[in-house]
């Protein structure tokens, strides 16, 4: 007879206490204990028995054959990129994003346009005629993909061995349950063991797997400790609904960067591939208006062009007002201090708004130096020329640093028609001007930038 105990497991790290806490002493998360049941079966087989009978055996480092895995391609070019190259057989791809951001949409597409590959589409939260109708407004070829509408676990081993196909996706992960455990799907406990099977089941029939995941209101994957060691590779789709762009980040990869980055534009179609972001990114129609530069920012290993704007006015209320939106708070008010102190600038009882256009977060400091002219700009209401680019990572001394990899920089921003450049001084050493047209402005100091975009 199973013996059952309660326990109470922290939903945010998967740690466990045999009485309710209010704060987790491991990861230091409020209220995050929820109480389980735990069956624990008695043990018939001694350990050393079992270890009698492995299959398996130690072997050298050197006779361990290292050659490249073989990858899938998935017919998209953002997706590939991510996940480095294409889908590895055997991994285990976790899939996460907000309700209704387009995960769902992402896999199926993808799945749709791979013709050749078989491909078993669990589905625990829709039904086939709710897929029926999304697929047929992606696409209107015929798809020979199959669907399963399933959520026990044991049941969808036997459509995969029944199957036998090149793929499986699964949407989700939280509504997937077994029968071994009594707890209720998507608790840490059911989620642990349906992906550490699905683990097992993938790397011994070498079937790559596709899970979706939800967010929880903490903006990480639902149990994202129990699931980020079990998987292979962890990507991220984020975005805000309220804008028509989607980006796709790589977590962790044990295939690939985790620098890389996909941006993706949701239409009524589908979700489009943006190959060149830089030409969306920016409005056509700033020209004369204050408040507006342009940076160039790198993202993995594209450069694009993005619109910082800022506004600064006269505080209303007698504490002054800090707001960003896709850009650091702390960063910006860091920012605003080097104005203050370095350049003589007093914007300590005005308010400042920082926005990143196009719904996008960009955590590249080499787009300090167009924060801070886009906040001067608005205080002075002057306009910066719509012709000129730059970058640059702005220290507390007021000086300007160098930046990695500023050819692609000054390529992208030449690629698209901009006539000047501004750079920190220190990246000229070791370029090569000969083959660049666009003309460059090498600064020192903050003070300099400000006198070559103002006069």
């Amino acid at each position: 007879m199973a013996k059952e105990k309660t326990v109470y497991v922290c939903s945010n790290c998967g740690n466990e206490s045999p009485k309710w806490i209010g704060k987790c002493p491991a990861c230091g998360q409020w209220n995050t204990y929820v109480e389980e049941i735990v069956r624990k079966e008695p043990a018939s087989k001694s350990p050393a028995a079992g270890l009698a009978r492995s299959k398996s055996k130690p072997v050298t480092l050197h006779d361990i054959n290292a050659d490249d895995e073989p990858r899938i391609d998935l017919h998209d070019d953002e997706l590939n990129r991510v996940l480095g190259g294409g889908l590895v057989r055997g991994s285990l791809v976790l899939l996460g994003g907000e309700p209704g951001i387009g995960k769902s949409t992402l896999v199926l597409q993808t799945v749709l346009h791979m013709p050749e590959k078989r491909i078993l589409y669990i589905s625990g939260e829709e039904s086939a005629r709710q897929l029926k109708l999304r697929a047929d407004r992606l696409t209107k070829t015929p798809s020979d993909c199959l669907i399963a509408c399933e959520t026990s676990l044991e049941q969808i081993f036997v459509h995969i061995k029944n199957t036998q196909p090149d793929l499986v996706v699964i949407d989700s992960i939280q509504t997937i349950s077994t029968e071994a455990l009594e707890s209720s799907p998507g608790s840490i406990s059911q989620v642990r063991e349906c992906a550490a099977a699905i683990l097992r089941s993938a790397k011994e029939s070498h079937t790559p797997v596709i899970l979706i995941g939800h967010i929880n209101k903490e903006g990480s994957i639902a149990g994202p400790k129990v699931l980020e060691h079990i998987v292979d590779t962890v990507l991220q789709f984020e975005g805000d609904q309220h804008y028509m762009y989607r980006i796709l980040r790589s977590i962790k990869n044990r295939f690939g960067s985790t620098a890389e980055l996909g941006i993706y534009e949701m239409r009524q179609d589908g979700l489009r591939q943006v190959s060149n972001p830089s030409e969306l990114l920016l409005s056509q129609d700033h020209e004369g208006m204050s408040g507006v530069a342009i940076a160039s920012a790198i993202e993995g290993i594209r450069p694009f062009l993005i619109e910082t704007q800022a506004l600064v006015s006269s505080a209303v209320y007698g504490n002054p007002q800090r707001s960003a939106t896709g850009f650091d708070t702390r960063r910006m008010n860091m920012l605003l201090a080097v104005l203050e102190k370095r350049v003589g600038f007093k914007l300590a009882q005005k308010d400042v708004f920082l926005n990143i256009a196009g719904g996008l977060k960009v955590n590249d400091p080499a787009i300090d130096l167009a924060v801070i002219s886009a906040i001067l700009s608005s205080n002075m209401d002057a306009a910066i020329e719509a012709e000129v680019c730059m970058a640059g990572e702005v220290g507390l001394s007021g000086e300007i640093r160098p930046v990695n990899r500023i050819e692609q920089r000054i390529g992208e921003a030449e690629k698209l028609g901009f006539r000047r450049f501004i750079l920190p001084r220190q990246n000229l050493q070791g370029l090569n001007t000969a083959k660049i047209k666009i003309e460059l402005v090498p600064v020192r100091k903050v003070e300099e930038a400000f006198r070559s975009l103002f006069g």
